[in-house]
C-alpha cells in the first residue's frame, strides 16, 4: 500500500535532487528519507530512484508516480479536511496563490471576512502570475489560485480545474499628466502608436503587443517590469505610456500620471481556480465564496 507520507518524500527528492536536500526541506534527516524511500519501493515492488555518485534521478516508474502524486495528495487532503469538518473540527488550512494586483485588492477584503466568519481557518498567501500560479495548483503546492486570462484566450486551458468566475477587469491607459492626450475622455490605442511603452508581466506584455498589432502598429517597448508602482513611476516621469488593469490602478496611486479609457475595450477575466477534490473541502469552499463576494464590492 502506498502511503501519502512516502509520496511527499518522493516529491521532495524529485524536486531537490538528493536525499539530504529533501531532508532539509522536510525537516528530517537524510537516513530517514532513505528509509522512507526504501519502504515505498518495497510497497510498489520496483526501484523508483537511481543514485549515481552525488546525483539522484527518477526511474521511469518513479517519474510516473511523481506525476500522480499531486492528485493523490490533493485527494487525501480533501478527504482529511472533509472528515474533520463532519466530525465537528471547525478548523481548516488554505494555501492561496494570487497575482499582485489581486493580492492588494480582492484578497485582503476576502480574507478579513473569512477570518471574521471562521476564525479557526488559517490562510497562507504567496504571489505568482499565471501560468505559474496554475502550475502550482496542479502540482499540489496550493489549494486556490487567483488567476486571469484575456478575452479570446484558449477556453480549454483550465478544463481540468474548477473555475469560479469573479469579475471582468478592463485595461485602462496611463499617460504622463502633461501628455497630449491626458485630458481626453477616451483614446484609440492607435493614437499612442508613436509613444514609447512601458510593459508589465509577460502575459500582459504579449497581450499589449497583440492589441497594438491589431491596431496596425508595433509598440516600441522601452521598459518592462512586473511591478505596477514602477510602471506608474516610469509613466509619471514622462518615459512612456502604458495600459494597466483597473485592479492595478486601484492598488496604486498614479501620482504624476493620468488614466484614460482605451478603445476598443480590452478586458481580462479574473477567476479563482481549484482542483475538483479540493472544491469540496469546507475551508476552500468558504474562501472561494469570500473571494466572489469581495469581487462584487
Amino acid at each position: 500500500m502506498i502511503e501519502a507520507r512516502h509520496l511527499r518524500v518522493l516529491r521532495a527528492v524529485a524536486a531537490t535532487g538528493s536525499f539530504s536536500a529533501a531532508g532539509r526541506e522536510l525537516g528530517c534527516t537524510q537516513p530517514a528519507v532513505s528509509q522512507q524511500m526504501k519502504a515505498l519501493e518495497a510497497s510498489v515492488g520496483t526501484p523508483l530512484l537511481v543514485r549515481t555518485g552525488r546525483e539522484t534521478r527518477l526511474t521511469q516508474a518513479g517519474e510516473a508516480l511523481v506525476r500522480h502524486a499531486a492528485g493523490i495528495i490533493a485527494g487525501l487532503t480533501a478527504a482529511e479536511e472533509e472528515v474533520a469538518a463532519i466530525a465537528g473540527l471547525r478548523a481548516g488550512r488554505v494555501r492561496l496563490v494570487s497575482f499582485p494586483s489581486g493580492s492588494s485588492t480582492l484578497v485582503p477584503t476576502a480574507l478579513a471576512a473569512l477570518r471574521a466568519a471562521h476564525p479557526g481557518t488559517r490562510v497562507s498567501l504567496e504571489e505568482a502570475e499565471p501560468p505559474r500560479s496554475v502550475e502550482l495548483l496542479r502540482e499540489g503546492d496550493c489549494d486556490i489560485a487567483l488567476a486571469f486570462r484575456y478575452e479570446g484566450a484558449g477556453a480549454d486551458e483550465w478544463d481540468d480545474l474548477v473555475v469560479r468566475p469573479l469579475l471582468l477587469d478592463r485595461l485602462v491607459g496611463l499617460v504622463p499628466e502633461n501628455h497630449r492626450l491626458a485630458r481626453s475622455g477616451s483614446v484609440s490605442i492607435g493614437e499612442l502608436a508613436g509613444d514609447p511603452w512601458i510593459a508589465g508581466c509577460p502575459r500582459c506584455r504579449r497581450q499589449l503587443v497583440e492589441v497594438c498589432r491589431g491596431a496596425g502598429f508595433e509598440p516600441r517597448i522601452d521598459f518592462a517590469t512586473d511591478d505596477y508602482p514602477a510602471v506608474v513611476g516610469l509613466v509619471a516621469a514622462g518615459l512612456g505610456v502604458a495600459v494597466l488593469p483597473e485592479l492595478a490602478i486601484e492598488s496604486v496611486r498614479p501620482k504624476g500620471a493620468r488614466t484614460v479609457t482605451v478603445e476598443p475595450p480590452v478586458r481580462r477575466e479574473i477567476v479563482a481556480l481549484t482542483l475538483p477534490d479540493l472544491a469540496q473541502v469546507p475551508a476552500v469552499a468558504a474562501t472561494l465564496d469570500r473571494l466572489a463576494r469581495a469581487a462584487r464590492r
